[in-house]
């Protein structure tokens, strides 16, 4: 068994293509019509070009109890996924740098180093270390 695609609940499919594109590095991978204004859209890691793709996922716009999942972590302040980096704090510094806005700075937790950005389309991401 392994990991083909995880999906991440996004509000604006073209806004969260910008984002993780032009903020976060990704790199488009598949774009295809889904009916209406709905695309399969996926993104992949510069790093990992042949590895798990991000699904960017309309699902709030289509499915009331995705909606308010999605809005419990923010209230909350839970991250709804977490990316692997080789330093949190050069990427907060560069992320910083493009405008994202973080609401966990740098910080450290046991073995790990972490921060949390808001992706602008209704989710925080945990970006995190191993030290």
């Amino acid at each position: 068994m392994k990991v083909n695609i995880i999906s991440i609940p996004v509000r604006d499919q073209e806004k969260a293509l910008k984002f993780y594109t032009e903020k976060l590095g990704f790199l488009k991978k598949k774009d295809k019509p889904m009916g209406g204004e709905n695309r399969w859209l996926t993104l992949v890691s510069k790093e990992a070009q042949e590895g798990p793709e991000i699904l960017l996922e309309p699902a709030p716009l289509h499915f009331e109890p995705c909606k308010v999942f999605q809005d419990a972590l923010m209230e909350a302040g839970i991250p709804y996924t977490q990316f692997d980096v080789e330093s949190v704090d050069a990427e907060y510094e560069r992320l910083t740098k493009l405008g994202v806005e973080f609401s966990v700075k740098p910080s450290t937790m046991g073995t790990a180093k972490y921060a949390v950005l808001n992706d602008t389309c209704g989710n925080y991401i945990a970006i995190t270390e191993e030290l």
